[in-house]
């Protein structure tokens, strides 16, 4: 992570813990750093088995060894949600490990480049789409049809974006993919009531991550992207949490919805 200095920058971490996921067996699309690494962590310490799912194996060994060190149940499976065989499979390995799904988080993807719509390149726009609607409307068709099939309800979150709530002309591209998941986690989410699955989305504005860093090393950039209501860029563990909340059953009767969690970026 950016080494940053101001002290607004970043909020001092929050230190409550319950067991809101106790006996729950989540898997985690995108796990391997950000966001997905910290609810791996969160949803462990939380009392889930985590099924952690990404391309970069060594990443997810690491952080498994990890949760398991602190006490947390984990596996990793190497997944790229490009492919559907390997969504299935790591669906299929929750389940012959664990004997079912409860929850799911759907959380990989790509930022593409920034620029306008008229350099788009269809490569790279193919790509984007690939891993951020594709990949998040395949993870939650295996994650339903596990769910349906054990009769047992469960709770799905994907990670949309705040781009996906407000224009941005230099990022066209993934807020339209973001938006996408919007619409797809509304529709899912009426689908599937009737079987007890609720879907929802959460909307994250800035928070320090392995796609944000690398445009913060400036200080100007740094505290323009602090600028929301409440100043500060967020961390990994903050959205991990929001996560945590809609997937527990704490909000039982929640489905439907894309919850900005932006410090009131999109509010302002």
């Amino acid at each position: 992570m950016t080494e940053l200095t101001h002290p607004n920058l970043y909020p001092p971490p929050i230190t409550y813990e319950g067991r809101r996921l106790d006996g729950k067996v989540v898997v985690i699309f995108g796990a391997s750093s950000g966001i997905g690494a910290a609810a791996a962590a969160r949803f462990a310490r939380e009392g889930a088995s985590v099924i952690a799912t990404a391309r970069r194996a060594d990443r997810l060994e690491t952080l498994v060894a990890a949760i398991r060190s602190d006490g947390g149940e984990a596996m990793a499976v190497q997944c790229d949600v490009r492919a559907e065989e390997q969504i299935a499979r790591a669906v299929a390995e929750t389940i012959s490990r664990y004997g079912r799904l409860d929850g799911a988080f759907n959380n990989a993807g790509v930022s593409g480049t920034a620029q306008p719509i008229h350099r788009l390149s269809a490569d790279s726009f193919d790509e984007l789409i690939a891993v951020n609607l594709r990949g998040v409307a395949l993870c939650l068709k295996h994650e339903v049809l596990a769910m349906r099939s054990a009769g047992r309800g469960g709770s799905i979150v994907s990670t949309s974006s705040i781009g996906s709530l407000t224009s941005n002309a230099t990022l066209p591209d993934y807020g339209a993919s973001k938006a996408a998941v919007n619409h797809l986690t509304r529709s899912a989410a009426v689908c599937y009531a009737r079987d007890s699955i609720r879907v929802n989305a959460i909307a994250p504005g800035a928070t320090s991550s392995e796609m944000l860093d690398p445009w913060i090393s400036d200080p100007a950039d740094r505290a323009r992207w602090a600028s929301s209501p409440i100043p500060f860029i967020a961390l990994p563990d903050d959205m991990a949490r929001v996560a945590l909340f809609l997937l527990s059953d704490e909000a039982r009767w929640i489905t439907g919805h894309i919850l900005p969690v932006d410090g009131g970026a999109a509010a302002a």
